[in-house]
């Protein structure tokens, strides 16, 4: 195979295009494999009918340069003509509204590490078939969205890395993080209402809170399409859309036409709507689109939470920038997959790891780096069912010496962990603090008592450790340990302010070493004002861990008693201006 370089212009758009041919059978030109963006064209009146489109300036200022890779690669299948379309569109609005440069490209080598670092998302323009099946290219495309990088796909993204014809599946972990798989239809016109799903969420704001009517080409997608795990933006209005009298390609009925969703730190947009080249010449859908490059770029923040868990309260949660979870350490006598499934059962989307819990029966070795790719493959698969994000991770000790640190911190960007919880020897922390701006993991330094913990038992220690150093370095508290070595939980809020990178929270029966947990507010711990002072201190932690360290085997009631003080909490403090 031969890869050369081309360069071609759009109306003054540099686009970076890379074109794959083989040889053909002897006495027969070369045949082309793989179609791309550069097979179809733009007139002249499409191009000034997206140049009119283009929206006059960003959803949101970008935080720095941001670059955008769109890959257009489709194998074994012409390819869609709206894939040139759009390639345009996205580098005119980058271009004209400052938010992004577009590279664009069809060639498998720009997912090596060390191109793909280059980069804040991928859009995956409208790619059917298996576009590559090298294992590295595809390790490196998973770790950089579990890492914190942006993805998006359009319409055939849903049969991305699938054997085509027939959509065989080919890299189920990639259904799964785009969160959907399949490509049933009915007519390339079809007569579709649309409904918002959420009509407050930022990316459908384009949309003027009112649903809309199109014709297009509309996929019905399938597993593992769930509300557990995505965030549904649009769908089928069923009620308005003529369905027929014939068999449905769900039984719930549910048609989803875009979602948005976390995969690890990763995020990650798809929408349907792109069959048809005037799906990027219609000034509505290109905001909409423009919103979600900035969402999958880093810049616009939007609530990812599955639908199939928003409550009024979970709402409220979200607008005070709070997100609840189950520390592990609660279920540490069970195995993690069954921690992941008591977490679930309590309805809870968030959960914390521990470095020396078992994995599950099936995997009987701690939950930590050591593990194997496919070992962590399996924990994301099961944190993905069940409709959770790791957001946490204990690990007593990170090392000074950088290898050795390094391999946490790969860890932690294969996992999607956001934070670290640890209670390093203060020597290392220069180390950490450098690793931890690379790879965008916060550290909490933990606190146990003044005997196990000498350099982070008071929050004063913390703070002066960190003082003049990343803001991602700071106190991971927590709060039951705090209470027995007579420090006031919320004293140590307004001393730490967004120090606090994340919290570890608890209610004890008594203060002192012999306090015990109780369900939140029903103990000695003011847990309500607690949260009062970190909603006016406007402190946002990586996760509220709900760790209950009593009656470990039967705990569960108790900590449904907590989640609903929470609940009624958060429902109270939303209304309240800090």
């Amino acid at each position: 195979m031969l890869l050369f370089p081309l360069m071609r212009r759009f109306a003054g758009i540099l686009v970076v295009v890379s074109a794959s041919v083989v040889s053909g059978v002897a006495g027969e030109p070369p045949k082309p494999i793989r179609a791309s963006g550069e097979t179809f064209t733009v007139t002249d009146d499409e191009r000034q009918k997206i140049e009119a489109a283009i929206p006059a300036k960003a959803v949101v200022a970008p935080a720095k340069p941001r670059r955008l890779l769109i890959f257009d690669l489709n194998v074994g299948y012409g390819g869609h003509r709206s894939i040139a379309h759009a390639n345009l569109a996205f580098a005119l609005m980058g271009k004209k509204t400052g938010a992004f440069e577009t590279v664009v490209s069809h060639d498998p080598a720009v997912f090596a590490p060390p191109s793909l670092r280059r980069f804040d998302a991928v859009f995956l323009n409208n790619t059917v078939g298996n576009p590559f099946d090298d294992p590295e290219l595809r390790r490196s495309l998973l770790e950089f969205v579990t890492g914190g990088g942006g993805l998006m796909g359009v319409h055939g993204t849903t049969v991305a890395f699938t054997r085509w014809p027939g959509a065989h599946e080919d890299w189920p972990e990639f259904g799964f993080m785009l969160g959907a798989r399949g490509a049933a239809h009915r007519a390339q016109d079809e007569r579709v209402v649309a409904k918002l799903d959420d009509p407050g969420h930022p990316l459908v704001a384009p949309f003027g809170g009112q649903g809309f009517e199109r014709r297009d080409e509309f996929f019905r997608v399938a597993g593992p399409y769930s509300r557990d795990r995505l965030r549904v933006l649009l769908s089928i209005d069923t009620e308005k859309t003529d369905l027929g009298s014939g068999p449905r390609e769900r039984a719930d009925n549910d048609y989803a036409l875009a979602w948005v969703r976390n995969y690890g730190r990763g995020r990650v947009f798809y929408s349907t709507i792109a069959h048809h080249p005037n799906a990027f010449w219609d000034p509505t859908l290109l905001r909409f689109y423009l919103g979600a490059a900035q969402f999958v770029l880093g810049d616009l923040a939007a609530p990812t939470t599955p639908s199939a868990k928003l409550t009024p309260a979970v709402r409220a949660q979200e607008k005070l920038g709070w997100r609840l979870g189950i520390e592990a350490y609660t279920f540490h006598k069970f195995t993690f997959f069954e921690a992941i499934d008591k977490t679930a059962q309590l309805g809870l989307p968030y959960i914390g790891g521990l470095s020396f819990q078992k994995v599950s029966n099936e995997i009987p070795k701690n939950f930590d780096p050591q593990l194997s790719d496919d070992e962590l493959r399996a924990v994301r698969l099961k944190l993905d069912a069940a409709g959770l994000r790791l957001l946490t991770y204990y690990i007593h000790d990170l090392p000074k010496e950088e290898a050795a640190c390094r391999r946490v911190f790969e860890f932690g960007r294969k996992m999607g962990i956001e934070t670290f919880l640890s209670e390093p020897k203060p020597d290392a922390l220069d180390t950490i603090e450098r690793l931890c701006d690379e790879y965008g993991i916060n550290v909490g330094l933990h606190n146990h008592d003044e005997k196990a913990s000498p350099h982070y038992w008071h929050p004063e220690k913390i703070a002066k450790l960190c003082r003049g150093r990343s803001r991602r370095l700071g106190a991971g508290g927590d709060v039951g340990y705090w209470m027995r070595s007579g420090i006031d939980p919320v004293e140590a809020v307004r001393m730490l302010k967004d120090r606090l990178v994340t919290l570890q929270m608890h209610d004890l029966h008594a203060r002192g070493p012999d306090g015990h947990d109780v369900p939140w507010g029903t103990g000695v711990g003011q847990s309500a004002r607690l949260f009062e002072a970190l909603h006016a201190e406007g402190v946002r932690p990586t996760m509220i861990g709900l760790e209950y360290s009593y009656h470990w085997l039967e705990s569960m009631p108790e900590i449904a008693r907590s989640i609903e003080f929470f609940h009624q909490t958060a429902l109270r403090l939303a209304s309240v201006k800090p």
